[in-house]
């Protein structure tokens, strides 16, 4: 395998060039200014990610659709001989890891050197080279907007090691295996392997879960720019903060209970017809949620296969409508939008009805990431995305309506940055 290495205007769109180099420019100043005199910078980047069809179907071996974004975590790092992992990132405390001590800490948990530690520590397990370096990176991403922004800083930490340690051999399957053991073992947060999979393959991904950990990922080849529509993830989120992570396994649990009526150990095992089939049993022994839960799955699987079929075929309305459809099920079956412990505060219900308003039946709206709290997402025709932007704004704060499109090209080595 050739290492990842792309040219600026790769990555980034021409109308961005100037401004993207005056991030690079920003970021040797940076590494220069914080760690001192330096030989040989080399750069690189990582896309966000946003998942457009596959709502909570991970877990049980489903099908998810995601896209890179082109809002990114970039580097500037050099190779050391200290045993060290040194990274300051742009505006937070720096994390120094020894690459000798690997052990899970509890000051790691929901910390960044957990993540680098997490890394280093699976590709020792996996026999890969690790070694030194220090990096300065900046980010676009902002956290809690659903867009992998801890899945991005992994499997950045891991192309790192893969082009200076590794001859650029790891695939990005394997960058994103190292991101998300890091996610759940050191930052100890529970977490799927989309969004690590698609910060480091990049523009429309088709995820197929049904090997558990080792996904089937078919890249859909298309230009989004051609479509003349912006993506929008929207933050929208002023209430209390939830416990996420139960309300997560809530949804998971309840789809492998209705799997355990059949003796399987999650739905991907099963149809549809086989929950239809026995509907009044499943109701009577795991509720109604449940089974409305483990109907969203099996559709939603579907229409990832409609939402892909649809852009190779070049047929975006229909893209559209699969999208919308997602959202929608996501709503009613899912049911995601909302938390039951908590229904005076329904912010992302009254984003989508805005939304919805603003789009005048054009695009799509959708719950974005695991739902219950923080962001929706929406696809709308540019020639509305003034008039949109100011519309969800007016009601959700001025920055709340964040514009963007899909980037092509997965993590990388910046070949040419030229300063200027």
């Amino acid at each position: 395998m050739r290492p990842i290495i792309k040219k600026t205007e790769e990555i980034y769109s021409a109308h961005s060039l100037e401004k993207q180099k005056k991030r690079y420019e920003a970021l040797e100043e940076g590494f220069s200014g914080y760690f001192g005199e330096h030989k040989k910078l080399r750069f690189f980047s990582t896309p966000g990610t946003t998942e457009i069809c596959g709502n909570h179907t991970e877990q049980n071996c489903g099908k998810v659709f995601a896209a890179g974004v082109d809002l990114d975590i970039i580097a500037a790092a050099e190779q050391t001989d200290d045993g060290f992992v040194t990274i300051k990132s742009e505006g937070l405390p720096e994390d120094k890891i020894d690459i000798n001590d690997l052990d899970v800490r509890e000051s790691d948990k929901n910390n960044s050197s957990g993540i680098i530690r997490g890394v280093l520590k699976e590709f020792k397990n996996n026999g890969h080279n690790i070694g030194g370096f220090r990096a300065y990176t900046a980010s676009t991403l902002f956290r809690g907007s659903g867009l992998g922004s801890a899945a991005a800083f992994g499997v950045l930490t891991g192309i790192i090691l893969s082009n200076l340690y590794n001859d650029g051999q790891l695939r990005p399957v394997t960058l994103a295996a190292a991101s998300k053991f890091a996610e759940e073992n050191y930052f100890q947060r529970p977490c799927g392997l989309t969004r690590a999979v698609s910060c480091a393959s990049g523009g429309f991904t088709s995820i197929d879960f049904k090997d558990g950990d080792t996904p089937i990922v078919e890249e859909i080849r298309c230009d989004f720019d051609k479509f003349e529509h912006a993506l929008c993830i929207i933050e929208v989120d002023k209430t209390p903060k939830l416990d996420l992570e139960k309300l997560y396994r809530q949804v998971s649990g309840e789809m492998r209970a209705i799997a355990s009526y059949f003796d399987c150990e999650n739905l991907r095992s099963l149809s549809l017809d086989d929950i239809m089939l026995n509907i009044g049993d499943l109701r009577k022994n795991f509720g109604d949620r449940a089974v409305l839960r483990a109907i969203h799955f099996f559709r939603e699987n579907d229409r990832v296969e409609k939402v892909a079929h649809a852009l190779l075929n070049n047929r975006f309305e229909d893209f559209l409508s699969s999208v919308r459809e997602s959202g929608n099920s996501s709503f009613k079956y899912l049911q995601n939008v909302y938390s039951p412990d908590d229904i005076f505060h329904q912010s992302l219900s009254v984003a989508l009805h805005t939304a919805e308003i603003a789009l005048h039946r054009r695009g799509a709206c959708r719950v974005h990431g695991g739902g219950f709290e923080g962001t929706i997402q929406a696809i709308v025709p540019l020639d509305e995305l003034t008039q949109f932007k100011m519309y969800m704004e007016k009601i959700f704060g001025i920055g709340a309506c964040h514009v963007m499109t899909v980037r092509s090209v997965g993590t990388c080595e910046v070949e040419d940055v030229k300063l200027v």
